[in-house]
């Protein structure tokens, strides 16, 4: 029996059909990259944006104090972790997480003032969403990382790869949705399997590359570094899935998820019809492959704001065009055929725009729908990487993990005490 009934539930199933709409008619267009203090509202040179729910320093988990270090040190205001945490302990750091300044960060999320950011606008509503360039996998900032190789790294592509791609978008902006719909026809999910999407990003970007004034040893070392991260379009679908699913917030009565985001200590989401307000719990430790010389006693609890793609239907919402994906766990490809079934008993509609061939191209499943999961049981499946506990270390697997339910029962009680229901 559903917690809501008569009336009430009729206007919750029309704020959601109004909200999902917004989500089905967004068009996410790749517009510039820009400075992170000069393109993200409310961002200045002493905020560090951060992945998940609110947080400060001392409850944040190992990799998330390894990003925050590695982006002091980036900025030139420590030259290691001791130093890094000295001035975090100084206050002249304030942090504020990415979904409050229209942005999204992968893994620890941290960006920093002098870090360049994709600029995404939602073309039918004028939405902007921010994200950082994607690194590469394994000891990499988002997953704690901070040694000199990380930061000669994120030197390279803030002075070299920006630019590049700054004037490629200065010839022409990049549509993003077509890209992920033909990507998912390709293998890919758009969380943690890009292959495709990066590839198709790729081929857009060359062609008009060879039209810029970049010298020729400029332009093959973006191509090289593009070609050879299979996550580079991580952080678009990223952005992407962000202005889709702020479209989509702010609906009264409507119990559509707008936002799923870990920190590493905390699991959040934000519902449409509740405002800004999270509502949190304990963040889950995925299940999955670890790297060799690394077990799941070595793993940090899951983080990072990349579950934005399955709050709008990708990722674990698109395990059936990606079966590969159950591989971390030893499953089948009839496992991610049931992983999207599933996924469709908690979701408003399913995506035209994102159909999946083994499905008889059916949409995926869009619209997290807070009453929907906790009349059934089921939680959102997630795809996601492992960090290593402790900061400095990086990447150490891939794996699944399922949200906490403790988080939809708290936005349910909320709608209804708002409601009188």
């Amino acid at each position: 029996m559903s917690p809501v009934a008569g009336e009430m539930e009729k206007e919750i199933e029309e704020a959601n059909q109004r909200a999902v709409e917004k989500i089905l008619r967004s068009e996410p267009v790749l517009v510039g990259i820009g400075r992170a203090r000069d393109a993200i509202p409310g961002m200045d040179d002493r905020t560090i944006l951060h992945a998940g729910p609110p947080i400060g320093w001392e409850r944040m988990c190992g990799p998330m104090r390894g990003a925050v270090a590695g982006a002091l040190i980036y900025e030139g205001r420590a030259e290691s972790f001791d130093e890094a945490a000295s001035v975090v302990s100084s206050g002249e750091v304030k942090f504020s997480p990415c979904h409050h300044h229209s942005a999204v960060g992968p893994m620890t999320g941290v960006v920093s003032p002098s870090m360049p950011v994709f600029i995404v606008k939602n073309e039918a509503f004028g939405n902007l969403a921010h994200c950082t360039m994607n690194e590469g996998l394994g000891k990499v900032l988002r997953f704690g990382a901070y040694d000199s190789e990380v930061i000669e790294r994120l030197k390279w592509m803030e002075e070299e790869l920006a630019p590049a791609l700054k004037a490629v978008l200065e010839i022409g902006s990049i549509k993003l949705k077509p890209l992920i719909s033909k990507a998912l026809a390709m293998g890919d999910e758009c969380h943690n399997r890009n292959v495709a999407s990066t590839s198709l990003f790729l081929n857009e970007v060359v062609s008009t590359l060879l039209g810029t004034d970049l010298e020729k040893g400029e332009m093959k070392r973006v191509v090289e570094f593009i070609g050879a991260n299979k996550h580079f379009f991580l952080n678009l679908s990223m952005a992407s899935c962000k202005s889709m699913a702020d479209a989509a917030h702010g609906i009264e009565y409507s119990t559509v998820v707008t936002a799923m985001a870990r920190n590493g200590t905390d699991f959040g989401i934000r519902v449409s019809g509740l405002g800004e307000e999270w509502f949190t719990d304990a963040a889950p430790m995925p299940v999955g492959l670890y790297f060799p010389g690394y077990s799941e006693q070595d793993a940090n609890p899951d983080l990072g704001d990349s579950t934005i793609t399955e709050t709008v239907g990708l990722g674990g919402f698109a395990m059936a065009a990606a079966p590969q994906m159950v591989q971390f766990v030893g499953g089948t490809p009839q496992d991610a055929l049931n992983a999207t079934r599933e996924m469709g008993e908690i979701t408003v509609l399913r995506n035209p725009s994102f159909s999946i061939p083994a499905l008889d191209f059916a949409g995926t499943p869009t619209g997290i729908d807070v009453l929907k999961v906790v009349e059934t049981g089921i939680t959102p499946r997630i795809n996601t990487g492992i960090a290593h506990r402790e900061q400095g270390i990086g990447q150490i697997g891939a794996g699944l993990v399922r949200a906490p339910m403790e988080c939809f029962k708290r936005a349910l009680e909320s709608m209804a005490k708002r409601v009188g229901a």
